[in-house]
């Protein structure tokens, strides 16, 4: 009886080292911190890219709201 408790024991134990020593689930969150860091630099990048179109969009919606609109 008790023999067959500890077995289950250390198999209930090696299974719980088995989960831990896993690293799909790490390996998953690096790629979504590099999917991320490379979504905030193409973000940056059309901002600047776009900058001077951006600020046109702008002055163009302002004028309108100012009722000096073309």
């Amino acid at each position: 009886m008790i023999t067959t408790t500890m077995l289950h024991l250390l198999v209930a134990f090696d299974r719980m080292l088995q989960r831990a020593k896993d690293e799909d689930g790490q390996t998953l969150a690096e790629y979504g911190l590099i999917m991320s860091v490379i979504a905030v630099a193409v973000v940056v990048s059309a901002g600047i890219a776009f900058r001077g179109a951006i600020v046109a969009a702008f002055d163009s919606a302002s004028a309108c709201l100012g009722g000096t609109c073309s």
